[in-house]
Order: structure tokens, then sequence, then C-alpha cells
């Protein structure tokens, strides 16, 4: 399976050759590439990204704020700010699990449109919060929208994309979370932290605006029998003028094979665990690299070592490399190719997380065993650094290899996690998979989040680093093993490879 896709012909199933036949449906992708309505319909779905990387990081300004509070109902002691930090992730594996119904339910579009109504109310609970219960409940709603625009989101964009462009399209709802997250950070030293979550609700909103006015997935409005809306919907993607034909009967034909829905028995057939399971470890394998608790306690992680700059301007650098870094994957992705991006994110991410363990190992001072003050305490990785000076230039290996895993992480095992699960993923499955994907992805993350204190205040900081990194080796043979590549390949393609098993993609 580590080959690249090919189309073939076999006697049970007929692969789609390498090109149309006609020079008409060769024009009909070049202009496909030119169009730019499917531009805005995929900015209109990723504003959901933005909003999901908005309330990710919402609690970053604002615990330091509720822990200064004088309001008694409101001031947050380390296990509630532990928890106000964390419950989002519950919510965002609840609405992965939501979307694995949703998604064949309601369709793309509207589910996506749907995540807008427990993000407006969560935003709302926050802002108007005289209770931790209501931070609480805020904090999971805004994450249930989260995991429900992840499932739902990248199905959309890599439906309606055209195979040239999917790469750099299906690099978008990483790019916009990122750009999410800086735009809190930037509105959190301007807004008290009521009005942040009354900021919130304005890319939900503007989202819902321009949605309604673009059309729904046509594989999906095929699937449901509405063939004469899939049509238009393709019409309206493509633009005026162009020939749709091919494209249209290629999809067609795949739906039609598919026309029933999934049963358990049909789900142990090899071209739909292979790339469910493909999908599923994917999404495993990318929250086990460390990211989430990096990012969620990245500014601790830079308090507890020896660092050249202030830890807020550490962080404040690593935010804006990891936002270049996405952009670098979308423009490379469709030239480079998924694997090879791959190969370079978990070696990056090798690199990274063993210097980092290595730094904080080798580090001096240690504190001795009655100091340690546990979860609570100020110090996070057991050990008490000496104050960076202008000539201790060694300081600054923390912010460079964090800088490194930073973009590691945004130039392969980011995106293209999520735009490997949109593409690889069957059509009748594609919906309940794209969910389960998500429910995996988001308890993985509470479960790293909620014990990499544990760990640091038990073994040290070096010891999460040094698992990351180890994880990291298993991401390379895992790639070298079992990602196929699907640059420049129709989804019809892809599927035909998983369900033939024959190679294809021949270089």
């Amino acid at each position: 399976m580590q080959e690249p896709l090919l189309g073939a012909e076999g006697p049970d199933y007929d692969t789609f050759p390498e090109k149309p036949p006609p020079s008409p449906g060769e024009r009909t992708r070049v202009g496909a590439l030119r169009n730019r309505r499917v531009f805005l319909a995929t900015f209109a779905a990723v504003l959901g990204n933005f909003s999901f990387g908005y309330a990710l990081v919402y609690t970053s300004p604002v615990i330091p704020a509720l822990e200064r509070s004088s309001d008694p109902n409101l001031s947050l002691t380390k296990s509630q700010a532990s928890w106000f930090g964390s419950v989002f992730t519950l919510g965002a594996a609840a609405g992965g699990l939501s979307a694995m119904v949703l998604n064949d339910l309601l369709g793309r579009k509207l589910s996506i449109m749907f995540s807008a109504v427990p993000s407006a109310a969560g935003y709302a609970l926050m802002a108007g919060a005289h209770g931790l219960w209501m931070l609480l409940l805020g904090r999971m709603l805004t994450g249930f929208a989260g995991g429900l625009t992840a499932a739902c989101i990248p199905v959309y964009v890599s439906e309606i994309a055209p195979p040239g462009v999917r790469g750099a399209l299906g690099a978008t709802p990483q790019l916009m979370a990122v750009f999410g997250s800086l735009s809190l950070y930037a509105l959190g030293l301007l807004l008290p932290w009521r009005w942040l979550a009354v900021a919130g609700e304005a890319p939900v909103l503007v989202m819902v605006l321009l949605l309604s006015f673009m059309p729904n997935s046509p594989r999906f409005l095929l699937s449901k029998g509405r063939d004469a809306e899939a049509l238009q919907a393709l019409a309206w993607l493509r633009g005026a003028g162009t020939d749709i034909r091919w494209e249209f009967a290629q999809i067609q034909d795949n739906v039609r094979r598919q026309s029933s829905h999934l049963s358990w028995a049909e789900a142990r057939d090899p071209h739909v665990y292979r790339p469910t399971a493909i999908a599923l470890l994917m999404r495993f394998l990318q929250q086990l690299t460390g990211i989430t608790p990096i990012l969620v306690y990245l500014q601790s992680i830079f308090d507890s070592t020896a660092v050249l700059l202030p830890p807020e301007d550490d962080a404040a650098v690593v935010g804006a490399v990891r936002l270049l870094s996405v952009l670098i994957a979308a423009f490379t992705m469709d030239l480079a190719g998924r694997k090879a991006l791959l190969f370079v994110s978990a070696a990056s991410m090798f690199a990274a997380n063993l210097t980092l363990g290595l730094y904080v190992h080798f580090s001096p001072k240690p504190l001795t065993p009655n100091s340690t003050t546990g979860l609570d305490g100020v110090s996070l990785g057991g050990t008490e650094q000496p104050p960076a000076t202008p000539a201790s230039y060694l300081t600054l290996v923390p912010l460079l290899a964090t800088m490194l895993f930073i973009m590691g992480y945004a130039m392969g095992w980011g995106p293209i996690t999520w735009l490997l699960m949109s593409e690889i993923l069957p059509l009748r499955a594609r919906g309940v998979a794209s969910g389960l994907c998500v429910l995996v992805s988001w308890l993985t993350a509470f479960a790293l989040t909620k014990s990499f204190l544990l760990v640091v205040n038990a073994f040290g900081l070096q010891t999460p680093f040094f698992f990351f990194a180890a994880v990291c080796l298993v991401n390379l043979a895992f790639t070298g093993c079992c990602v196929p590549e699907t640059k420049g390949r129709s989804l019809e393609q892809i599927e035909s490879f998983f369900r033939t098993g024959r190679r294809s993609f021949l270089h």
C-alpha cells in the first residue's frame, strides 16, 4: 500500500483512466483550477476552523485574569483552571461523535452551519458568566462546535475541490485554525476576557451568512438521489461555460456503486477498514507527537527552562512560525506530495523533541525532592534553571527546538492528517469514519493534556519529550509502510485503489 495509486482496469472493478479521454475533459479541470467560486465556498466553510482555533486557546489570557479575579464566584484555583482548559477537548470529542450521524444526515454544509448553535451559545455563556459552571458549560459547547466542524469541514472541502488544488485547499482548515488562535492572542492584549467571548461570535455569524449562499457537496447530493441539485452545484463550483460532464459522470458512477447504507458486514471489507484504520491511526499518532500539551503549556514550558527571551515573547514567536509553516504546507502540498511532507514533518519533530528532552535533562541545578511543589506549584519541569543572560546563547535552544517542532508539525502531520482523512475514506463511510477520527483525536488530546503535568512532576519535564520523540520515529515507519500518495488524484481514483488493491500512480 505504500506504492502510489494507479488507474488500472480489473475484471471486477474498472478504475478511471490516468487521463480523461476527450480533450474537453482536460479543459474542464484546467478551468476548474481557475474557478474562484470553489475558493469562496472553501473560505466560507473554514471560518468554522477559525472559530475553532480561537476557542481552543481562549483560556490562554482568560485563566490568568480569572485567577486574579476579586469575584469569589469566578476566581479560579489551579485545579479549576486545569478543568477550564481541558474540558474543551471533551466537548470536541462529543462533537466528533455527533458528526458520525450529522455528516450523513444533514450533509456536510448544514452540519457546519449547525455548529454555529452550540458555538454561539457557548460564547454567550462565557461572556455573561457569573459562576464556574457557566464557564465550563460554555467551554464545552464551543469545544463541541469545534469537534463537529473538525469532522465536517475537511470532508466538505475535499468533495468540492478539483484534484489539482485539493492539497492546497486541504491545508486551509489548519491555516484558519492557526490564524484564529493568533487573533485571540492579539485581541487578548486589547480586550477584557468577557469581550473576548463576545468577539468570538463574529466569525460564527459570518460563516453562517456566507455558507447560506454556498452549494452543498455534489457527492452528498447524489448520495441522497438529488441528481439535479448535484449537477447544479457542480456547475456553480466549476464556473459558467465549463464542461463538467466527464467529472459529473465519474462522481455519479462512484455514488451509484455505493447507494446503500454501509452495513457492519461490509465494514469488514478491506476497501473500507484499511483506509479507515489508516485515518484513525494517523489521528491517534498525530496527537501522540505532543502537539496539544505543548501548545497548551507552551509558556509554562518556557517558564521552567532557561531561555534568552521572555517566555511570553517566545510563545508569540512560536505562534508566528506556526502560521508561516502552514502557509508553506498549503503551497507545497500539491507539488512535493503528501508523503514527502509527512517524512520531513516526522523527522523534524523527532529532532526537536529529542533536543528539548536532552536540554532539560542536562540542565544544571535540579531541585531537591522536598522542593518540588506539585501540580499547583510554580515549577513545571521539576528543575530550576539559572536566569538567562545575554551571553548565554545556549538558552536559545528551547525556543529554536520548539520552533522546529511547530514548523515540522504545521508542514505535515498537522494539515495532512486532516486532508488524508477526507481523501482516503470511502464515500459510504466518510461521514461516520471522519467523526470517529475526530473522537479518537480529541480523547487522546484530553488524556495527554490531563496527564502531562502528572508525568512532569513525577519524572521531570524531559520524560514526555523523550516519549514524543519515540512516537515520531513510529510516525516515520507508519508513513513509509501504510500511507498512500494521493497527490493529483480524484477521490474516485483513490477509492478504486483501496477497492482493487492494485498499484497506481506510477512515477
